[in-house]
């Protein structure tokens, strides 16, 4: 477990990361914090290393990502050029595209995505219905890529990862569950089949078959709202940071609201 004082920081650029949100999730968390975290959407990671749980289940659609931080489990180190270049970066997406579509090597396609995470433009993960990785150049002035993740390895160690869809992780009745699913917004392109408002009623009808407690976020849309009060979890909310567009002018606060049951 890393230092109670010195959480380590996510290993990747992730749009809509949840690391602004730790500290409400760390009030609710520390009752419960001997239980097992599952998160069926883990994403950047910035929870499960933000509250420092000793035992979880982190799962994730996204392949790549799961790959990835399997990867880390085992001490991943780069060895691939990493050049914030126009030209370098997809050359490197064609490269990844064709290693991940093909099952090529999964060792080169974690080192190939760490670097399309971080040189591509801010932080999105993107595919498109085919599989293909289609975020654009980045066009960062100057990136500080790390080639050695061996001080992930101790942590991760003890986290179980799956890429499955969240409907068929295996449960235990004590477990807390956050669930931090896509957006209800236009853009739901996080995997090749995407994430539609039909996931999320049944997202929701899973949680609330749960026994053990559930935190749920989502960004506060009216259909959301209406969803979740309808299925009974207690409602708050927040502003959440946006850091998608490129012009700062444009990163302005949205509501995030965030669903409990069972705490």
């Amino acid at each position: 477990m890393a230092d109670e004082n010195m959480p380590l920081r996510p290993p990747l650029k992730w749009a809509g990361g949840k690391r602004w949100l730790i500290p409400k999730l760390e009030k609710i968390w520390k009752p419960h914090a001997k239980r097992r975290l599952v998160e069926p959407f883990c994403g950047g990671l910035s929870v499960a290393l933000g509250l420092q749980v000793e035992n979880a289940l982190l799962n994730d659609v996204n392949s790549a990502v799961i790959n990835f931080y399997q990867h880390l489990q085992q001490g991943l180190k780069l060895d691939i050029d990493l050049d914030n270049e126009e030209a370098a970066y997809y050359q490197h997406r064609r490269e990844f595209n064709r290693l991940n579509l093909a099952g090529g090597s999964e060792h080169t396609v974690a080192q190939l995505f760490y670097y399309l995470n971080r040189t591509g433009y801010n932080g999105l993960c993107r595919f498109n219905q085919s599989g293909g990785y289609n975020v654009p150049f980045g066009r960062y002035k100057k990136i500080n890529y790390q080639t050695d993740f061996t001080h992930y390895q101790p942590v991760l160690s003890a986290w179980e990862f799956s890429c499955q869809d969240f409907s068929k992780l295996a449960l235990d009745d004590d477990d807390f569950i956050y669930a931090d699913p896509p957006y209800d917004v236009p853009f739901h392109q996080y995997s090749p089949k995407g994430f539609v408002w039909q996931d999320q009623v049944r997202l929701t009808e899973w949680l609330v078959e749960h026994k053990g407690p559930v935190v749920l976020s989502n960004q506060a849309t009216d259909k959301i709202i209406d969803l979740y009060k309808k299925m009974g979890f207690k409602l708050a909310y927040l502003d959440a940071p946006r850091r998608i567009s490129c012009k700062v002018s444009g990163r302005k606060p949205v509501k995030e609201v965030i669903a409990t049951r069972g705490i």
